[in-house]
């Protein structure tokens, strides 16, 4: 978002300010107000542009491309110039400092975090990792846990918990390309993470076989079970349920010929839908 130009001829036609910039930015909050004229509002936003790109500078540093911090501070600075009073009697930009400076923090906790995290834990990362910046320059080297506690003032358990939550800022694409010197060209980042989970290729199976369970009798699902699952033999089976081995033998074979029956059924109706 950049406020427009004014067109010269509407331009030249807006008095001419002097020296006095306290006054004359007195002057034009005093007409916006009253007449509500955007051009007013276009004039007031192109003379504290400088501030905004001022306020947005500091966080050039971040992986935030500046054009976008830019147009937040901007977005701020619209909306302190709406919602200044001039009946406080302070500056303009007393005001509008603490207004742009808490529209970038809310973009930084609202639009650039890759995995929303608790809003007090990312701004305790966001001051955590402030604080290590600082601390490196003045230490020369990378600070402590205890440094970095002491400096932001909370305990270590929370630096910690900060630091980690630090890693769901920025999201590695699973599509992306792996590095070329990992020995690994052409593969991306989620086929060298993923691996071949059996029990989901089984997880089907397992639930085709519960539906096709339902179509034998309670005694063939106890047979199939001691047989299969228990691993027992068919005479085991016959003593424990007082059956001859012969009968348990023709129990087996007809569950199991009505349950390819009915798989078979199923499969075609599949086929044909």
């Amino acid at each position: 978002m950049s406020p427009k130009t004014l067109p010269a001829a509407e331009a030249s036609a807006r008095p001419q300010f002097g020296p006095n910039r306290a006054g004359e930015d007195r002057a034009l909050f005093e007409r916006y107000h009253d007449a509500g004229d955007p051009l007013d509002r276009e004039m007031l936003v192109e003379r504290h542009l400088p501030l905004a790109r001022q306020l947005a500078s500091r966080y050039r540093s971040s992986e935030e491309p500046f054009d976008d911090l830019f147009q937040v501070a901007c977005l701020g600075l619209v909306k302190a110039i709406d919602r200044f009073d001039l009946e406080r009697g302070i500056a303009f930009s007393s005001y509008a400092v603490p207004t742009i400076l808490g529209e970038l923090k809310r973009h930084f906790r609202d639009r650039t975090w890759a995995v929303r995290v608790p809003r007090d834990l990312q701004e305790l990362a966001l001051a955590v990792d402030h604080a290590v910046r600082r601390l490196t320059v003045t230490l020369h080297r990378q600070p402590t846990v205890p440094e970095i506690s002491a400096e932001v003032g909370v305990d270590d358990e929370e630096v910690l918990e900060a630091l980690e939550a630090v890693g769901a800022y920025r999201a590695a694409r699973l599509d992306a390309p792996r590095r070329a010197d990992e020995g690994r060209s052409g593969e991306t980042l989620g086929e060298s993470v993923g691996v071949d989970d059996a029990s989901l290729r089984r997880a089907e199976d397992r639930a085709v076989l519960a539906r096709l369970m339902r179509r034998i009798t309670p005694r063939e699902r106890e047979v199939l079970f001691l047989r299969f699952i228990a691993d027992l033999t068919q005479a085991e089976i016959g003593a424990r349920l007082g059956l001859s081995q012969m009968q348990v033998s023709r129990i087996i074979r007809q569950a199991l010929s009505r349950l390819r029956t009915t798989a078979d059924a199923r499969g075609a109706q599949t086929i044909a839908a």
